[in-house]
């Protein structure tokens, strides 16, 4: 892989929005996405205290948390095959369209009075069946509305509209809670869906060509699978990421228990550590949008991997509202680099006419971890379940980093 000389990444200047000034399709992109992910965020802290309100089980929490996700494990795949085959703009725009209608039914549920767990889990589940198809197109689309030499700073602006909107939407849904009710929470979302279907029909590509296939859907699955394991660079980093997404995730799924019953606080408090976690990886997006030519993605990726696992397990640790929200400000700068270099590097290794399914492999993995949380939050409690999350992220770190010495030199 061609990697910027020293030279040219020193030319290149440090301006974090550099991707938005440059690329007029992904600053509509990134614009929409942003302001429907606000909506994502309210709905997300709504529906985490709504389930705890509805069940007051740790474990049922994570089984709601879970059913958004487990679709996205079990159809993603073929999600990024489709991705491969079809227009990854008009699969966003249908997918988005139909995340609108799920966001406006849960709001009608719920503000008629007639939700219970069993109408959440079913509503919860079709929203992760649209994302196990929005999903990968989405990630994969992302190279097509910037240059490859742009392609870190554009996925790290990116993450960083995500973590502008779990800084403002936790925020936003804590106020809606107190005066508003949960039902409002969802019903923002929906509304929120239209700036983004705005935004991605004013986008300008070239126009799609079908491309022929001369093999199955399944046998194009089967070729992604054999390119991850041919690749020892992409077979190390994807173990990296499935473990890291398995255990690395699991104190947000938990975070309206941790919140209630181990931090004593209530929906204020949960929004106000959300929001920490956000301020704490918008720093880390623009850093790295800044900086990212400039960096050894290799070695950042190892440092932030460590970092990312310890501080898991330090948050666990902590009983009071303020020391876990300063935790959960590293915490969440360590994470979005993290991610952000880990899906940036697989991006621009892979080929493009595999990328669909390989980012679905990437996203595949966060749903087992919600589960097992709430399981283990069960029988050991959610403070051990959480360490010990942080625990196996350590110990396979160390242990990926030695057997593929490739993932630091990229």
């Amino acid at each position: 892989m061609a990697h910027p000389t020293p030279s040219r990444a020193l030319r290149k200047p440090i301006n974090p929005f550099r991707a938005l000034q440059v690329h007029r399709n992904f600053r509509l992109f990134w614009s929409g996405q942003t302001v429907s992910l606000i909506g994502t965020w309210m709905q997300t802290v709504g529906q985490g205290w709504l389930a705890l309100e509805l069940t007051n089980s740790a474990f049922l929490v994570g089984v709601v948390s879970a059913a958004g996700s487990f679709p996205v494990l079990l159809l993603s795949l073929y999600g990024g095959v489709l991705a491969d085959r079809r227009s990854k703009l008009r699969i966003v725009i249908i997918c988005q369209a139909l995340l609108l209608a799920e966001a406006a039914a849960l709001w009608w549920f719920t503000w008629t009075g007639r939700i219970d767990i069993n109408s959440l889990l079913v509503l919860t589940t079709l929203g992760g069946v649209i994302s196990a198809f929005e999903i990968p197109a989405r990630q994969a689309m992302i190279v097509e509305l910037v240059t490859r030499e742009d392609i870190v700073d554009a996925i790290a602006l990116n993450s960083g509209g995500f973590n502008l909107a779990r800084i403002v939407g936790p925020s936003i849904a804590a106020v809606i809670l107190a005066r508003y009710g949960l039902a409002w929470c969802f019903g923002i979302n929906a509304l929120s869906y239209l700036a983004v279907l705005a935004s991605l029909s004013q986008i300008r590509l070239p126009r799609w060509t079908p491309v022929e296939y001369l093999v199955s859907p399944f046998e194009q699955l089967k070729h992604g699978f054999q390119y991850i394991r041919s690749s020892r660079s992409v077979s190390g980093l994807m173990g990296v990421i499935a473990i890291f997404s398995i255990f690395g995730f699991q104190y947000l799924s938990m975070m309206p228990v941790i919140a209630r019953d181990v931090l004593h606080t209530g929906a204020g408090g949960y929004g106000l550590l959300l929001t920490f976690v956000g301020v704490g990886a918008l720093t880390g997006a623009l850093s790295l949008a800044a900086l990212g030519a400039r960096i050894r993605r290799g070695r950042l990726f190892n440092a932030t991997a460590y970092a990312f696992a310890g501080l898991t397990m330090l948050f666990s640790l902590m009983r009071t509202v303020h020391l876990a929200a300063v935790v959960l400000l590293f915490l969440g700068l360590a994470m979005l680099i993290n991610g952000a270099l880990a899906n940036g590097i697989l991006q621009s290794v892979v080929p493009d006419e595999l990328r669909g399914r390989v980012m679905a492999t990437y996203v595949g993995f966060a749903p087992i971890g919600s589960f097992i949380a709430g399981a283990l939050s069960r029988l050991i409690g959610v403070e051990w379940a959480i360490f010990s999350g942080g625990f196996v992220m350590l110990a396979y770190a160390l242990w990926a980093f030695s057997k593929y010495p490739e993932i630091r030199a990229v």
